[in-house]
C-alpha cells in the first residue's frame, strides 16, 4: 500500500539518497512534500540541496520547503567537515531550475497534517527534529493526527558521532528531540547502531556507479566524496550510510532488528548533551515511546537500493 510521507531534511549526502530512494518507489510512497531544515550545513544551503535532488530525481513535481534556519534554544552547529562546504560536494549538480515553495515548512507539516485524515501521514525525519517540534509546539493537536515518525538519530551501542556521547541529528537541537520523544506520537529510530552496518564499501559504490543513469553517477561521486571522513575516522572498510535507512526501513522493515524501548534526550549535561539514552535492557520502568533500530543488513539494503536508483533518469 503507498504511504503517505513528509520527508524532512538537511541535505547532506546521505540525505540526498534516501530523498532519491524514496522518489525511486512511487509504489511505496506518496511524497506530498519535502522539508529543508538547518543542520548539515545552512538553511538557505540545505533548501538549495534538496531542489536540486529533486530535479536529479525527475520528480519536479514534489513540492519542496524551507523549514527553521536554527535549534529551538542553540546556536547552529553544521557539518561542512563532513559533507563539504555547499553539503554536497562530489557532483557537480546544477542549480536547480525548479523553486522553494513560499510558505513556511513548519506552516506546511501543521496545515497538512490537518488536511488529511489521521493516521495517514508518516514523517520521515533525516536532521535535526527542529521543524517537527515546532509544528508540535505550534499546534499540538497534530500530534494524534500523526501515524509515525521515522527518524534517523541518535545511538545507544555505538554512542556519539560529534561528542563522544550523541548523534548529530539530536545533539544540533537537543531540546526539538525531547519534545519530540515525550509526544506520545509512535517513533521508529535508525540509530548509529543500526546505520553503521550499512557499509558504503569499494565493491558496494562500484554497483551504484555501474547503474550508468545520472542518479547512480551523483550518488556513487557524493558518497566517495562523504565516506573520506568516516574512513579516516572509524578505519573500517566502508563509511555508513545513515538517512537513507529510514526510506528502506518503510520498504522493507525485514531489513533491521530492534525492540520497543524508552528513549529519553539528555538536554542539561554539558558533558552528554543530546545523548540518546535508550533503555535497552528495560531497568527504568519508563514508558516504551520508541522502536529502536539495533541493527541492519547491508546486503540487503543496497540491493534494494541499487534496484531502486536503476529507475531514476
Amino acid at each position: 500500500m503507498t504511504r503517505k510521507i513528509i520527508i524532512d531534511t538537511d541535505p547532506g549526502q546521505d540525505d540526498a539518497v534516501a530523498i532519491l530512494l524514496a522518489l525511486a518507489s512511487p509504489e511505496d510512497f506518496d511524497v506530498l512534500g519535502i522539508v529543508a531544515v538547518a543542520g548539515n550545513v545552512s538553511l538557505p544551503q540545505n533548501a538549495r540541496n534538496a531542489l536540486k535532488v529533486v530535479e536529479l530525481s525527475g520528480r519536479t513535481e514534489v513540492p519542496v520547503y524551507a523549514g527553521c534556519e536554527r535549534p529551538m534554544r542553540r546556536h547552529l552547529v553544521t557539518a561542512e567537515h563532513v559533507h563539504g562546504d555547499t553539503g554536497l560536494n562530489g557532483p557537480g549538480l546544477p542549480e536547480p531550475k525548479i523553486r522553494l515553495k513560499k510558505q513556511h515548512g513548519v506552516d506546511f507539516i501543521v496545515d497538512t497534517l490537518l488536511a488529511h485524515e489521521p493516521g495517514t501521514i508518516t514523517l520521515c525525519t533525516l536532521g535535526p527534529l527542529t521543524n517537527i517540534a515546532m509544528a508540535l509546539v505550534k499546534a499540538p493537536r497534530i500530534a494524534s493526527r500523526i501515524k509515525e515518525i521515522v527518524m534517523m538519530g541518535g545511538a545507544y551501542f555505538e554512542v556519539g558521532n560529534i561528542t563522544p556521547a550523541a548523534e548529530f541529528n539530536i545533539y544540533v537541537d537537543p531540546e526539538a528531540a525531547d519534545v519530540v520523544m515525550r509526544s506520545g506520537i509512535p517513533i521508529v529510530m535508525a540509530p548509529l547502531d543500526a546505520t553503521h552496518m550499512i557499509l558504503t564499501t569499494h565493491d558496494r559504490l562500484e554497483k551504484i556507479d555501474a547503474i550508468g543513469n545520472k542518479a547512480g553517477k551523483a550518488v556513487a561521486q557524493m558518497l566517495a566524496f562523504s565516506e573520506r571522513f568516516d574512513l579516516q575516522k572509524y578505519g573500517t572498510k566502508g563509511a555508513p550510510l545513515h538517512d537513507p535507512c529510514v526510506i528502506a526501513y518503510l520498504i522493507k522493515p525485514e531489513l533491521f532488528e530492534g525492540r520497543h524501548i524508552n528513549v529519553t534526550i539528555e538536554t542539561a549535561s554539558e558533558l552528554t548533551m543530546g545523548m540518546t539514552v535508550a533503555d535497552y535492557w528495560g531497568v527504568t520502568g519508563r514508558v516504551k515511546n520508541v522502536t529502536f533500530l539495533r541493527s541492519g543488513h547491508a546486503e540487503g539494503f543496497y540491493q534494494l537500493l541499487v534496484e531502486r536508483l536503476a529507475r531514476l533518469p
